[in-house]
């Protein structure tokens, strides 16, 4: 019964992803690369600047795993988080007094962030994710350093790591 069980497992996770076989120490490789510049990352963020982390995060997605992919570019990624950074900026200095306003403000900022991206052709999906997080909180420096900070990093470690990354998805 338990060598049925680990046959069936064993399939199951090769029909998860054909390509994992042939692939396997790229997916080992580019996680723990991922890994290691978001702790980099990390050690430069204050608890501050954790409105910002899930985006970081989402970004180190996109370059790690899609490295080919219009949206892990160099210029997408500083791009988008810098359209993002000021959206959600511009957007928080609005008055919202109310939870419906604050919620209105909010989605302005993500809805702004995309439109600006899209039009300067800036497209990254994360950067979204930092105009929503500065809507929230509010611009401060120590954001602003994060998040340029951040995306120059991801940026760096695509530009120089690009050539042994391979798309895993």
């Amino acid at each position: 019964m338990r060598i049925k069980f680990l046959a069936y497992l064993k399939r199951r996770w090769l029909r998860i992803r054909g390509e994992f076989p042939r692939l396997w120490k790229n997916y080992l490789y580019q996680s723990f690369i991922a890994a290691i510049i978001i702790f980099i990352v990390l050690l430069l963020l204050t608890v501050e600047n954790a409105v910002v982390i899930a985006s970081i995060g989402a970004t180190a997605f996109i370059i790690f795993t899609m490295p080919k992919n219009i949206t892990a570019q160099p210029r997408r990624v500083i791009g988008g988080h810098v359209v993002g950074l000021i959206s959600g900026s511009l957007c928080a200095l609005i008055p919202h007094a109310s939870t419906l306003a604050s919620i209105s403000v909010i989605s302005l900022a993500v809805g702004i962030s995309i439109c600006l991206m899209v039009a300067l052709d800036f497209e990254h999906p994360p950067a979204s994710g930092t105009a929503l997080g500065i809507a929230v909180t509010g611009f401060s420096p120590s954001v602003m350093v994060a998040v340029l900070t951040s995306s120059l990093v991801l940026s760096l470690a695509h530009h120089f790591s690009k050539r042994f990354l391979k798309d895993l998805t």
